[in-house]
């Protein structure tokens, strides 16, 4: 089974690159991607976990840009790193200017937190956030903290700082990864067909047609789309770790999609051929 988005400790995700190794091999997966927001920090240690359990790590992220005002997120696959650093440092920066931003909304609302301390190559998202609020005592659950505060137009909520979509795909071509729009049909920004052609025309490779957020339905256009526009098909559970009340052998959602995996041979040959080529499009400015 293929497990193709991924979260852990280096960016919002609860487990370690460690932990998520040994629950994605408690769960059967036999492929992982490490796709954490907007760095590659836990690759070493995931490679580092997995040697000699046969579990194969895919190396990617998950690229934070923005469409017509509204989040839209792309995974990367197989990029080159040495390519990659340099712009997901001013990434990383901006990530911590954000939640530092929003830490001092929430301090102007009357509800200060102190935010966490993470470690290199890390910057606190919003699940980081609503756990402080939690720990603060100002909200009784993360859920709540999202819903006053923390979610889309909620008074405490700062966008990313820009960095658009089309500029996202052509900085991952460029550093050699394979673009994959992540979770079509949770983007708020537009519809769905009239944005797909814009990110194809930037040169988008793929689409996260597998997604525990998109219905039976949703998943017949997107395969349908895939084969019209000729993309990649790709899958996950968007797995962020174990709810806090689970059990600790209850791994939530991971591989609970059972993607197959003869999607991951595709995606390879996509990336050999990027890199063939000498990688393609424009490092985004």
């Amino acid at each position: 089974m293929l497990e193709l988005h991924c979260h852990t400790t280096y960016s919002d995700g609860t487990l370690t690159p460690t932990e998520l190794v040994a629950a994605a091999l408690a769960r059967g997966v036999k492929a992982l991607a490490i796709t954490d927001h907007d760095t590659i920090g836990g690759w070493d240690e995931a490679y580092a976990a997995a040697a000699g359990t046969g579990l194969e790590i895919v190396p990617g992220l998950e690229l934070s840009t923005v469409k017509n005002g509204r989040s839209l997120h792309i995974l990367g696959f197989y990029p080159d790193p040495e390519r990659l650093k340099p712009v997901l440092v001013e990434r990383l920066a901006g990530r911590q200017r954000r939640a530092q931003q929003m830490a001092e909304k929430l301090a102007d609302l009357g509800y200060p937190i102190e935010l966490p301390t993470l470690g290199p190559g890390m910057a606190p998202g919003r699940p980081h956030l609503a756990a402080a609020l939690v720990k603060a005592g100002h909200v009784r659950s993360p859920e709540e903290a999202f819903d006053r505060f923390l979610g889309d137009d909620r008074p405490a909520c700062v966008s990313y700082e820009p960095l658009s979509s089309e500029e996202g795909v052509a900085l991952l071509r460029q550093s050699g990864a394979v673009p994959v729009w992540a979770h079509p049909y949770l983007f708020r920004g537009g519809g769905l067909e009239l944005t797909l052609r814009n990110l194809v025309e930037a040169g988008l490779l793929g689409i996260e047609v597998y997604h525990p957020h998109h219905s039976f339905q949703q998943v017949a256009t997107l395969e349908s789309l895939s084969q019209q526009y000729k993309l990649l098909k790709t899958g996950g559970s968007d797995y962020h770790g174990p709810q806090a009340n689970a059990k600790p052998d209850d791994w939530g959602l991971l591989n609970l999609l059972r993607v197959p995996l003869d999607l991951l041979a595709p995606l390879k040959d996509a990336a050999e051929t990027l890199r063939q080529e000498g990688f393609s499009g424009a490092i985004a400015q």
